[in-house]
């Protein structure tokens, strides 16, 4: 190989062709890298003016080239093998630069035509252009060259072409010559690079992959496609333009690499990871092309594209003609993730090719789909879901009707899949709320409601609807004399409420949380029988709201779930051992930090091992449980039951203390105790969006208003000493552009929020205010994956703001920051405090933009 240092006009001059070959990429630069490269060429076309001396010139980096044998009476052609990224956009620069000069001196245009974009001598067709695209690009390249009106269309061709039309005139606003051919210059003198040319025995497949295999140049489909058109110099053209190209167009990059890994999944290769997807599709096609040659890759090809078309109808199922078979495909979709694909496409594919009809077909996906919601309402471990799932192509019987296969495979030892009676108890007695992620919560009571078949089904789609709690979280007095009525000897009415309050029978979907808030039976009981959802209608019709419903309506839901998700076959398919809540109270416990603290109620509530009596009971008796003494009661103090199991003589409070958590008296500092979204996280839960704050959902019209009063009304009943100030400065926020964000839940909480919701970063805000408890969170977990929180020196810089608040104790270390969500008092934002609090807001906002 030889190496050469040169400037942009020294590559092109003479009569050059440079080609980008099938096997490259199509142009992907954006803005970011289009920002850069000008910015460099205006620093060079300015510097050396006056006194200034002349500038070294800026080095874009390297091109690799591989050329091609010369023909009589042809260009000199070249492969670019790697920098096409760079040369491209250096190309529709130039063609920027022609267009802009054209309106004021088509003299000097042409010139800058016939230097950069084509070959002076009379070549006709293809050869007369110095840089030709792949396939892809080239029709959106040629029309830049050709100053054809297409030209500057919406792909990343027409784009960057645009962008340096902007940025010429944003440069040269008037069209002056002594003012544009200072870039020009920069273009043709200033710009170097590298040219690395491969010599005669040189692989220029190999120099590629080496040079693009490592770091994050190149996907893996990107790798592939380059692999397999090296593989077809005779057919290549033809299969690019027939088969790859349409495949790529419909599918995407990320998808075709979906689609790469999905092939080597159905073929047996069910431990295949994304990353591995090139080097199995390598070695799978060595074998094809050292078999049948160019042809047999190509039919492979034609296979590939069958298969992506029947891929694409796991993303959008309205592309399944099949009526039956696109509303399962269509659950699949709104359950969402991809440990599904699998065996959905398996199922696709035989109905193709005719082996299954669609009827076989939907039975055998609603057994997936089975599968994936009895294990969330169980709480099984989702670890080994997508390892299941991922196995059942190559692994279910061949000898058998698809669905009975499928079924019998999901049935097996280990797998895991809950029998009926498991899913009957869960439905009556795990905490459904702090289970699964929020998506699945919601999917699972949309498909209850669903499942009556109204005449006049709600559309969720367009409906706005969130969980709500029909005996409260938080319950009153009225509610507590009518649990009172159903306790057990020595049962108190609050501890009836903590087993009931999050299990499925007493959660329903509704657009009225505010307004239902945490009322009395019989105002939620008007507001439930007004409701377009059936099931809402049905909890209304009830005379009163105890155990006795609760449990009858779990029962009738786990009826409905029996036949909507058809259970395993009978026989022992389960693992025996400890139960999966003690498991996830293990978890939970282990992963509970130093000089941090929760209560017996709130490891209960998360991992659905029954009341706080039940979780003491159970710590008291185990000798292996780790940071067991880091549980304390409700108000913050050690329960007389408290022993250590191992002989230490210290007490809880000391062991505490030693680990930094403060006390107050008796009673732990209530800013060190963990909230139960913060335990969810613990035990890889979701944490629920009502128990969150998710300020990027814009409610629908009327809850902000609703929600600004009952927060209004909670603030001031419970801290009527900062309420005037407090919300007179969230209301600067929002007419400085901001918005208020507010909670659905019982507790109407305030988040200063900027950005909507549901884009690619979602919703940006550093606290939520919480009336009724009396709390300030800092969400450093929530910010720690957003842009441009995701550095953790902001985090630590929000953190030492906020300690300038005189009474602040925020001690979280940097380490812990990105994982952490502590509260501070309330109390606190009042005088210098709050005046404190604004600017750090003001902080935040500035550094969002």
């Amino acid at each position: 190989m030889e190496a050469r240092e040169t400037t942009f006009q020294k590559l092109i001059q003479g009569d050059n062709q440079f080609q980008i070959p099938l096997y490259q990429r199509t142009y992907s630069w954006e803005a970011k890298e289009l920002q850069r490269l000008w910015d460099d060429l205006v620093e060079q076309a300015t510097a050396g003016s006056g006194e200034s001396p002349p500038p070294s010139g800026h080095f874009l980096g390297s091109l690799v080239l591989d050329p091609r044998p010369p023909l009589p009476d042809t260009v000199q052609r070249w492969v670019v093998i790697d920098g096409q990224q760079r040369l491209t956009t250096l190309m529709l620069l130039a063609c920027a630069l022609r267009d802009h000069v054209r309106a004021f001196d088509p003299g000097k245009a042409d010139l800058i035509h016939r230097r950069y974009l084509v070959n002076e001598e009379d070549y006709r067709g293809l050869d007369a252009y110095r840089l030709l695209p792949t396939q892809a690009d080239r029709p959106s390249y040629l029309a830049c060259v050709d100053n054809d009106p297409r030209a500057g269309g919406d792909d990343s061709i027409g784009v960057a072409y645009r962008y340096f039309l902007a940025a010429l005139t944003e440069f040269d606003p008037v069209g002056d010559w002594d003012t544009v051919r200072h870039i020009d210059q920069a273009l043709r003198h200033r710009l170097t690079l590298v040219t690395i040319t491969a010599g005669p025995q040189d692989n220029a497949f190999r120099i590629f992959e080496s040079l693009n295999n490592t770091g994050k140049p190149l996907s893996q489909a990107d790798l592939l496609r380059n692999y397999v058109f090296m593989q077809l110099p005779n057919l290549g053209e033809l299969a690019y333009e027939k088969v790859w190209l349409p495949l790529q167009t419909e599918l995407g990059p990320d998808r075709l690499t979906t689609l790469a890994w999905l092939d080597l999944v159905l073929q047996g290769q069910s431990r295949v990871t994304i990353s591995e997807v090139y080097q199995g599709q390598r070695r799978r096609m060595e074998r094809i092309v050292a078999v049948s040659r160019e042809e047999g890759l190509r039919e492979d090809l034609v296979r590939l594209r069958r298969l992506g078309h029947l891929l694409m109808r796991l993303f959008e199922p309205e592309r399944e003609p099949d009526p039956r078979l696109r509303a399962v495909l269509r659950r699949l979709v709104q359950w969402g993730g991809e440990a599904h694909y699998p065996p959905a496409l398996h199922v696709l594919d035989h109905v193709d090719r005719g082996t299954v009809d669609p009827e076989q077909a939907v039975e055998a996906l609603t057994y997936v789909e089975s599968f994936l919601v009895r294990r969330m309402i169980c709480r099984e471990p989702s670890h080994s879901v997508r390892q299941i799932l991922a196995g059942l192509p190559s692994g279910i019987e061949r000898d058998r009707p698809l669905p009975e296969a499928v079924r019998r495979h999901l049935s097996g030892l280990r797998r895991g899949w809950p029998r009926d009676e498991e899913l009957r108890e869960a439905i009556r007695t795990q905490p459904f709320y702090w289970q699964g992620s929020s998506r699945h919560r919601a999917y699972v009571l949309r498909r209850f409601e669903e499942d009556y078949a109204s005449p006049e089904p709600v559309d969720f789609s367009r409906a706005w609807a969130t969980i709500e709690h029909v005996l409260p979280q938080r319950a009153g007095q009225e509610w507590l004399t009518m649990l009172a009525e159903d306790a057990e000897d020595g049962e108190r009415p609050e501890e009836l409420h903590d087993a009931l309050v999050h299990t499925l029978g007493n959660l329903t979907l509704t657009g009225e949380n505010t307004r239902l808030s945490n009322h009395p039976y019989e105002r939620k009981q008007q507001i439930l029988d007004e409701s377009a959802l059936r099931m809402n209608r049905e909890i209304a019709a009830a005379g009163r709201w105890g155990r006795k419903e609760i449990l009858g309506r779990a029962d009738q839901l786990a009826d409905r779930a029996m036949r909507m998700w058809p259970g395993p076959l009978a026989g022992d398919h389960g693992q025996a051992g400890e139960r999966s809540e003690w498991l996830r109270l293990r978890k939970v416990l282990a992963a509970l930090p130093s000089g941090r603290w929760t209560t017996y109620k709130d490891l209960a509530t998360v991992t659905g091992a029954g009341s706080p009596q039940t979780v003491g009971n159970y710590l008291a008796t185990r000798t292996d449980l780790p940071n067991a003494h880091r549980v304390l009661r409700a108000d913050g103090t050690s329960s007389p039951e408290f022993a250590w199991l191992d002989g230490r003589t210290e007490t809880q409070q000391q062991a505490l203390e030693r680990e930094g958590v403060r006390f107050n008296g008796a009673a732990a500092d209530r800013e060190q105790r963990l909230s139960m979204g913060e335990l969810a996280e613990l035990a890889g839960l979701d944490r629920p969006r009502e128990a969150d704050d998710e300020a990027g959902a814009p409610p629908p019209e009327g809850a902000v208003t609703d929600r600004a009063e009952h927060f209004r009304k909670l603030l001031f009943t419970h801290h009527p000493d900062v309420a005037d100030e407090l919300l007179t400065l969230l209301l600067k926020w929002e007419k400085d552009g901001g918005r208020l964000g507010y909670g659905a839940a019982d507790e109407t909480s305030c988040a200063p929020t900027l950005r909507e919701g549901r884009g690619p970063q979602g919703s940006l805000w550093p606290v939520s205010v919480y009336p009724r408890t009396g709390v300030v969170e800092v969400v450093f977990a929530h910010l720690a994956k957003r842009e441009p929180f995701t550095r953790p020196e902001l985090l630590v810089e929000l953190r030492d703001r906020l300690r300038t608040i005189p009474g602040m104790r925020l001690d979280v270390p940097d380490a812990e920051l990105s994982r952490r969500r502590p509260s501070f008092p309330l109390d606190l934002l009042r005088g210098e405090g709050l005046a404190r609090f604004a600017e750090t807001l003001e902080w935040f906002r500035q550094q969002s933009l």
